[in-house]
């Protein structure tokens, strides 16, 4: 017998057209459309997005503009950018979120764990005491305890205040 898990919220995933080239580079260049592709915030040399595919609620990336794979030649200003942001970003979903704690990471290239290994992108996890489960390691499924679009509005409200 098959266990099934029903996911509604997914059938725009399943349903919506894919996007042709770097995800990445289409969201960065398309700001008309940052509330569709949950964008939080942008500037010069960087945007924030939420993450599709979140490891916990409120998990998002910071990605710079510059289409690149290598770390080692972004633009040192722009590096230097990125870690600011991240450091407002921690402060954010501590304070905003009730975060307890934050994991901060980059996976590079595909060796290197990256789902999007073309476009280097720095994630931001929130943590908290007790939000694992068996669930993830048994039967390969995350829980999403929360609504996505309710969370991202409220983190989006946030950024004036924080970043």
């Amino acid at each position: 017998m098959e266990d099934i898990l029903y996911a509604p919220w997914r059938d725009e995933y399943v349903t919506n057209k894919k996007i042709q080239g770097c995800v990445f580079c289409h969201v960065s260049s398309h700001a008309s459309e940052d509330e569709g592709l949950h964008v939080l915030y942008r500037d010069e040399h960087c945007f924030m997005v939420m993450n599709k595919y979140p490891y916990t609620p409120g998990h998002f990336m910071i990605i710079p503009h510059a289409h690149t794979d290598k770390l080692e030649e972004l633009d040192p200003k722009v590096w230097l950018h990125m870690s600011a942001l991240a450091q407002k970003g921690v402060r954010l979903l501590k304070e905003g979120v009730r975060a307890q704690g934050v994991n901060i990471g980059m996976n590079l290239g595909k060796a290197g764990g990256a789902g999007i290994a073309e476009h280097i992108h720095m994630h931001l996890v929130p943590r908290w005491e007790r939000d694992t489960n068996f669930i993830t390691a048994i039967a390969q499924t995350r829980v999403y305890s929360t609504d996505f679009e309710r969370l991202f509005q409220k983190i989006k409200s946030l950024i004036p205040q924080y970043i």
